[in-house]
């Protein structure tokens, strides 16, 4: 550290200096520009939100758009070469049928493709840990060669026995119904099953959608494969079939998409009406859950003994709320697991800090005197060296000059606008830094005899480098300007 020996005392510059804590100044002025952040962005599943959070979709979406294309570009089509010649020839009514179900398809699809299917919250570290306990207390001791017993609870349900599995993902035991779905990562409740075409897990929340897209999705294919056909034959009639086809070029395209792909849809919507008539899900079918070659005595335990009323519980029934919250803030004041591609997890660093900071013993901020007679810096016995101070040859600091105070044999830089409090510092390395610290002097009123310094308190320059090693934490920089 350069004093500046060669230079007048007027180009020196003395910065003002507080004993507060500058990291912690720092720290809140980072937590002042750092916006809050939502769960769905630490969401541990293998989905893609969108729109900050409000639509919540697959990881795996191209076949969404070609679903989506394949409707827009048909539905198009049809709009602009069969309807203008079909409302003029027949019913203004066609374009108008036409254009509703074509909006609702798509605010079907929307509906099924971006909500949230009835995705279950995965356990908290503390809610697994107790769960693992009574697990372990249930199974009882355990020896060499001990394998435990499968994970699996039982409840009734309107007389039958239903087996709840454990989770080893979502660290829970399934509720009825529920599944967890490979593909999205998550457990999901009253799962369906995982539909490509939609981009999205099919589950208690968002079936209703899914069965009202592709059933009115069969009658909109339906609708356009049928008036194309009537629009081709009503052309013929007049100008010939090659002629017909020349005119109206796109109604060849509409009527392949939709001879294609009519059976499909419409055997997918009359096999999920026998699902709701039944009361059952995909899943339980395709397993045959409730078959009787499981047991004589299987049966439904969900169904309602009525196809109307099943129906009505499928279509009409209240729709839950999601439990995953993923739009919500998350507490900086409760820890929130952080998952990381090795499945562990960690806490925010203001977290840390305030644990830290309970267990930490307050450190003082009183000046640090450079000799032996102040204290010394925590973990140091001495600073090496006596008390710095200026050489004959440099003129004797301002008494007039703001922020500089006398108080015994020592010289304070103090700043006049700052109050500076007593702070406690988290850890060594957020002690402040050479900045932050006071620097006490000499006081020239006491050291000089006559005007002049005492030759036995001159400071040593070679031991300067090691003055500053030893007093990282505890000397501020004098800048020669």
């Amino acid at each position: 550290m350069h004093l500046g020996l060669d230079e007048p005392a007027r180009e020196c510059q003395y910065n003002p200096i507080c004993t507060r804590n500058s990291s912690s100044m720092e720290t809140s002025g980072h937590k002042k520009k750092r916006t809050p952040r939502r769960k769905w962005q630490i969401f541990p599943g293998r989905n893609r939100f969108y729109c900050n959070g409000r639509v919540m979709m697959a990881r795996q979406t191209g076949v969404f758009y070609l679903t989506l294309i394949l409707i827009m570009v048909t539905s198009g089509l049809f709009f602009a070469f069969d309807c203008p010649f079909l409302a003029s020839n027949l019913t203004p009514a066609i374009p108008v049928i036409g254009g509703v179900l074509f909006v609702f398809v798509l605010g079907m699809l929307f509906r099924a493709s971006f909500s949230d299917p009835g995705v279950l919250p995965r356990a908290t570290p503390d809610e697994a840990a107790d769960l693992e306990r009574q697990i372990d207390a249930s199974n009882g001791p355990s020896g060499p060669g001990y394998r435990p017993p499968p994970r699996i609870r039982e409840v009734v349900i309107n007389g039958q026995t239903v087996k709840l599995k454990y989770c080893f993902t979502c660290k829970i035991f399934r509720p009825p119904r529920a599944s967890h779905c490979s593909l999205c990562d998550n457990c999901v409740e009253r799962f369906d099953h995982h539909c490509p075409w939609v981009g999205n897990c099919v589950g208690k929340r968002n079936y209703r959608f899914f069965y009202l897209f592709i059933l009115s999705l069969s009658f909109l294919t339906v609708f356009i494969f049928a008036f194309v056909i009537t629009h081709v034959i009503l052309r013929s009639n007049r100008t010939g079939f090659l002629s017909a086809l020349k005119d109206s070029p796109a109604s060849v395209l509409e009527v392949l998409v939709c001879f294609f792909s009519v059976w499909s849809i419409m055997g997918l919507s009359g096999f999920h009406t026998y699902l709701i008539s039944s009361n059952q899900t995909t899943n339980e079918d395709i397993k045959g859950s409730w078959s009787t070659k499981r047991a004589k005595d299987n049966y439904n335990p969900y169904s309602y003994g009525n196809i109307l009323t099943n129906c009505c519980a499928a279509l009409c029934g209240p729709l839950p709320p999601s439990l995953i919250d993923r739009r919500g803030f998350i507490q900086p004041d409760t820890p929130q697991p952080v998952s990381h591609s090795n499945g562990s997890s960690m806490y925010n660093s203001t977290q840390l800090q305030s644990h830290m900071a309970a267990a930490t013993p307050l450190l003082h901020s009183d000046p640090v005197m450079m000799g032996g007679e102040g204290p010394t810096l925590p973990g140091k016995s001495s600073l090496g060296g006596p008390c710095a101070s200026l050489t004959p040859s440099q003129p004797s600091l301002p008494s007039s000059m703001p922020g500089l105070g006398c108080a015994g044999d020592m010289l304070t830089l103090r700043d006049p606008d700052t109050h500076c409090h007593h702070h406690h510092f988290v850890s060594p390395e957020e002690t402040p830094s050479p900045g932050p610290m006071p620097l006490t002097l000499p006081c020239p009123a006491h050291m000089t005899h006559g005007g002049h310094m005492n030759p036995a308190q001159l400071y040593d320059p070679a031991s300067q480098d090691s003055l500053h090693e030893d007093s990282v934490r505890g000397l501020v920089k004098l800048s020669s300007v």
